[in-house]
């Protein structure tokens, strides 16, 4: 049972140039077709799959700010701002809606916890309520049970994944630009020191300017140009429910499950954190960077099995530009389902909310979660390669902040005013040591 999806229909022709080209149709890279293509750009989107068909379908939906990193929140909230706005102007429907974030627990150190994430983000104008038992117990009432505690985020919302990259590639034909599927970038051509075409399957596009929002392969498609990018994916799986009677919030967390209604009436049932570690060469040559932050999450982390090796988007070969690359070979990452995980999953949910009971399970699926070692992406132009733009690493954070990091592409590309401050998310970050040196790899 694969991740739900709304196909899209797009053009088969290559053009012969751009000014702009977008590799990878995932949210991130549609966000930035879509402002490229509003602001009078000719651009094209590339997908060697379909549109949104890897993680950005495959995710919960939440799009919040609650308990963002410092460094995210600005982005995210924009971003709630710029769903709203693309809805006004473009008449697609995302499925975003405002409908508040709900958070329960009966840890008194994971609601401290919250409660200093409310005093900082006071400081910069967010806004969220934290619950004591009573509260929380009125937010949780379909849980039946009483909580110490909680906290609530009226602003933050949900939008669709198996609709929202569709949408947003609609828009982008609607404003002229091109969107191909099925059609994978093998890499790029250079003139001057500078990108000049990216290479295709199908042919070469000539441009100056490239985005590369490959998710997953990213990293991969970096080591192909000469740029080293540190990138480590986590599998997880998720299911849904279809639709039936009884209350049930619209998206609540807690330690042991976290459930999100659905655009069809249903709900994604999800563990927080919980994946497997798939071992791949990718991930061994970056361990050292890597160790930290499984260090961190060792109590949801488990080691994985060939799932990885399979897919081949971790793998360290290198590729032709007149051959078929690896990419070609799995259009779309679909990696197997941890049974266990999947098992576990529906058990806490009825357990936590009596209504689910009697609900048929309708999907179960799996995604790679791609992240960056500090949990962060990576978002600007490449030092190596001008003219190419990453912006990948997401860290399962980027189907919310999609809109932003689209938004701040666009920025860059154009010398427009950024969105946010890009520094942060600076690429360079991870070609220096912690002395501030430039690492020679």
């Amino acid at each position: 049972m694969p991740a739900p999806l709304t196909l899209v229909t797009t053009s088969n022709d290559l053009p012969p140039s751009a000014d702009a080209v977008v590799i990878g149709a995932g949210i991130v890279g549609v966000f930035a077709a879509y402002y490229l293509a509003l602001r009078g750009l000719k651009v094209v989107l590339l997908e060697k799959g379909l549109v949104g068909a890897e993680q950005s379908s495959r995710n919960w939906g939440w799009c919040r700010q609650q308990n963002r990193d410092a460094r995210e929140l600005p982005m995210a909230t924009k971003s709630l701002d710029l769903w709203e706005r693309f809805a006004a102007e473009s008449g697609e429907n995302t499925g975003f809606r405002r409908c508040g974030l709900l958070y329960l627990s009966n840890s008194e150190e994971e609601i401290a916890g919250w409660a200093r994430w409310r005093d900082f983000a006071r400081t910069v104008g967010v806004t969220t309520h934290m619950l004591d038992g009573a509260a929380a117990g009125e937010y949780g009432r379909a849980t039946g049970r009483s909580w110490k505690g909680g906290v609530f985020s009226p602003t933050d919302g949900t939008a669709d994944p198996a609709s929202a990259a569709p949408a947003v590639a609609r828009a982008i034909m609607t404003l002229g630009g091109r969107v191909l599927q099925n059609c994978a970038a093998r890499g790029i051509e250079m003139e001057g020191g500078k990108l000049s075409a990216v290479v295709t399957e199908r042919g070469t596009i000539g441009t100056k300017v490239a985005i590369l929002s490959g998710g997953a392969w990213a990293s991969s498609f970096c080591r192909q140009l000469g740029i080293r990018f540190p990138q480590s994916s986590v599998r997880s799986s998720i299911l849904s429910v279809g639709p039936g009677e009884g209350e049930i919030p619209d998206a609540l967390h807690t330690a042991r499950v976290s459930v999100t209604r659905r655009g069809d009436g249903g709900h994604t049932l999800a563990i927080s954190g919980r994946g497997r570690v798939d071992p791949t060469a990718q991930n061994m040559r970056y361990a050292a960077q890597f160790l930290p932050m499984f260090m961190r999450r060792w109590r949801s982390l488990s080691p994985g099995g060939l799932e990885g090796i399979r897919s081949g988007h971790e793998s360290l070969k290198t590729w032709r530009l007149d051959r078929p690359t690896p990419m070609e070979e799995m259009r779309i990452l679909d990696p197997a389902t941890d049974r266990d995980t999947i098992k576990l999953t529906h058990e806490r949910a009825v357990e936590l909310l009596p209504a689910l009971k009697g609900r048929s399970v309708s999907a179960a699926w799996a995604g790679y979660i791609d992240s960056t070692p500090d949990g962060v992406p990576a978002i600007g132009e490449t030092s190596t390669v001008p003219g190419l733009v990453l912006a990948a690493g997401f860290s399962g954070h980027g189907f919310g902040i999609g809109p932003g990091a689209g938004h701040l592409v666009a920025d860059i590309i154009t010398g427009a005013e950024p969105i946010v401050d890009p520094r942060p998310y600076d690429p360079e970050r991870f070609r220096r040591s912690s002395w501030g040196k430039v690492a020679n790899f």
